[in-house]
Formats: structure tokens, sequence, C-alpha cells
């Protein structure tokens, strides 16, 4: 299928001259959890996983690229998409941004909360929480895309320097370090390589790609090569962070038999092992780093998410594509933002209901899955233009993200039903 030259002209050079919208959504995807999961891997079984932060990086440029070349092929959304396949994807996605919503909130403050308390004691976790949610909301609220595009490109870039600096501290054994690249399992090593592959840059903020291009200006099949050159340079800088995360659990606390705990109080205990081996300022600056990687977490979403929530509620009422109120800074958009802010407060203070958690550990598990198996159906049929659609090369590899997602639903959803039975 042949496109007009107004479609396929390549854009002006001044195009090529920032990349962002990549970048924002492998930060926004790389939370707390993200690297607790990282560091323990570290520390389990040193180097032996490093080929599976490699495999995350490529799923996830895989899945990424399909969503934003579906965006620039079609001028759709993704939720626009996923209403083509059925019904049945929507009653998926409605509990699911809903209930995701509420407890996600809820995990961010308290994510951003902890090292700000570690670093300024004088304010409780809740309270630290509350005021970087509504922090959150104040950069966010108004729709102003570049306003948020550098604030979370200072917020990578901060948390990029310090793990990096973590890692170097460490002085990593570079022949240990590449014989990690040869695929292993350890023994009782499999969720770990799941968690690592997984948990690489994010879950559904992989689909507010196509959201985040749209407000950058890229529309059209003409910034299909500056959107791959955007996907492909924030996989790298992600996958370069995540293995410095890696580093630092192998060399700091491998090699010593240092165990950390799990969830965020994980990197609080990094930290202070950081303080102990190389001064304050070193536990310092990892706390900082933790504290972006969190924010960088928290804004992204309530920016991303927020526009693909105001995208589903103007197809439920059917609303036009271009609808103010479904649009970055429209009513809906707004209503999600308040969604992601206030009701979770609730929460920090009063703790999780059991059948909340369990309701998001579920319809969280499916989202990956759900994500790669809708778009090898959208990116194979008419849904999409011929010349756009996937090559057999990417169907293998979305086809193989599948089944490795869904795979990892089950080991979730496994242990949520345990974590729940067992509490």
């Amino acid at each position: 299928m042949s496109s007009s030259p107004s479609t396929t002209t390549e854009p002006a050079r001044q195009g090529w001259t920032l990349v962002g919208p990549g970048l924002i959504v492998a930060a926004t995807g790389v939370g707390a959890a993200d690297l607790v999961a990282t560091v323990i891997a570290g520390q389990k079984y040193g180097y032996a996983l490093l080929w599976a932060v490699v495999v995350g990086c490529l799923m996830k440029v895989v899945l990424v690229e399909g969503a934003g070349r579906y965006t620039l092929a079609t001028g759709r959304t993704i939720y626009e998409g996923w209403a083509t396949l059925g019904k049945w994807t929507t009653w998926y996605f409605a509990p699911y941004i809903v209930i995701w919503g509420f407890v996600y909130g809820a995990a961010a403050m308290a994510g951003t909360g902890l090292p700000l308390h570690s670093l300024f004691p004088g304010l409780s976790v809740t309270v630290w929480g509350i005021i970087s949610g509504l922090i959150g909301l104040a950069l966010v609220w108004f729709g102003h895309y570049s306003l948020f595009e550098k604030v979370c490109a200072a917020l990578v870039g901060i948390m990029f320097v310090t793990m990096v600096i973590a890692a170097a501290l460490t002085l990593p054994n570079i022949p240990e370090l590449l014989s990690g690249l040869a695929p292993s399992i350890p023994e009782g090593g499999l969720v770990n390589v799941l968690s690592v592959a997984g948990g690489v840059g994010g879950t559904i903020t992989l689909a507010a790609y196509g959201y985040w291009i749209r407000e950058k200006g890229w529309t059209t099949p003409g910034h299909m090569r500056v959107m791959r050159l955007d996907n492909g340079v924030a996989y790298t800088v992600t996958g370069i962070f995540v293995i410095a995360t890696l580093i630092v659990g192998a060399e700091l606390l491998y090699s010593a038999g240092i165990a950390v705990q799990t969830g965020d109080q994980g990197l609080l205990d990094l930290s202070d092992v950081l303080q102990e081996r190389y001064g304050d300022w070193a536990g310092t600056i990892f706390l900082v780093g933790f504290w972006s990687a969190a924010m960088s977490s928290l804004v992204g979403v309530w920016n991303g998410v927020s526009m693909m929530f105001a995208d589903f509620v103007g197809h439920a009422r059917k609303l036009p594509a271009d609808h103010p109120s479904t649009r970055l800074g429209g009513t809906w958009y707004k209503a999600y933002i308040l969604w992601l802010t206030f009701p979770p407060m609730i929460m920090l203070f009063f703790g999780q209901p059991v059948w909340l958690i369990l309701a998001y550990g579920v319809l969280g598990a499916f989202f990956m899955p759900f994500l790669a198996v809708t778009l090898l159906w959208i990116l194979n049929t008419s849904r999409t233009p011929e010349q756009w659609r996937n090559g057999p090369v990417v169907n293998v590899l979305m086809g193989i993200c599948a089944a490795l997602f869904a795979w990892l639903a089950a080991t979730q959803l496994q242990g949520s039903i345990e974590r729940i039975l067992g509490g």
C-alpha cells in the first residue's frame, strides 16, 4: 500500500535534534520496585542474570516500537486500536485502569516518600509522599508537554548519574560481568529472571508512548525513523542504568554475603551499605537517585496514563477523537490526575485492603501479555497499512514477548494469591 508524499516525507532535520518520548516511557517504567528486583538478582546470583537485563530491554524496544508504529502509521491511539478488537478489550481495560490507578497512586507516593524521609527525617514517609503527589499534580495539571519532558529528562539524568557512580565505586569485575551475557538460569532463579526481564522499563506506560509522541509533534509515517531512534536511545540508556544497578547488587552485596529486604525498603538498606562502605556522601547520592527514579515514575504516570484514561472516556462517551475534554490538559485528563493523587492518600494512612491488592495483582499481571497479544493482532491485519505491518522477525519477537510475559503473569498471580492467603 502506497502513501502520499505528504505522509512519508522525512521531517525536517530539527525533528532529530531532541529525543524525548522514549526516554520518558523507559524512565517512567523503571521505578523503585524494578530497582529492588535487579539489586536482589545481583545480590543472589552476581552477574549470572545480566543477559536477562539485555533481553528485557529488547522486549520493551519491540513492544514500544510497535505501539509507536501503529500510532504514526494510522494516526490513531493505541486505545482506538484495542477498541477495534471487540468489547472484551474494554471489559479488561476499564476496571484495570481504575483499580491500577488507585493502588499505584499510593505506591508511587510512598515510594517517593521513603528516600525523602531518609534525607529529611523531619517529616514522615506519608507526608513526604503526599507532597510528592501534589508536586506531580502541579507539574502535569495544565498539560504543558515541553515542561513535563524537561522535568523527566532532568530526573532521568540524576538517576542515571547517581547509579553509575554507585556502580563505579564498587569497581566491577569486567570479565565476570561479560560472562553474565551467556544465558543461564541459576537453580531457583527463574522468578528472578522473569522479574529482571519483565521489569526493565515499564508496563502500562509502554502503551502511553503513542500519546507522548503525539504531543511531541510526531504524527505521521514520516516520523517513523526518528521514533525508532528515540526508542533505541531510550532503552540503551535504560539498559546501562539497570546494568549499573545489577553491578551494585553483585559487587556490593553478593561478594560480601549481604542481604537486603524486598520492596522499596531494600533500596534504603542498600543506601546504608553504601554509606558504611564509602561514607555518608555515597549513601546520600544514592538516596537522591532513588528519589529521582521514584519521582520520574510518578510524574510520568500522572501525565501519560491520564491521557490514556481521557482517550478511554472519550470512546466510551462516543466523543470526537479531537474533543478537548479527551486531550492533554482536558477535563478527563485532569479527572484521572485527581484520582491518582487524592483517593490513594487514604491507603497511605490506613493500609491497603486485601481485596483491592488482589484485584490489582490479577489485572496488573495480565497487562503485558494483553499488550503483546493485541499488538500482534493489530499490526498483522488491515487495521494497520500494509507497509507498516509486522515482518516475520518482529512477529517472532512479539510472540516470544507474549509467551514470556504470560509466564511472568502466571508467576506473579500465584505469588499475589499466596501472599494474600499467607497474610
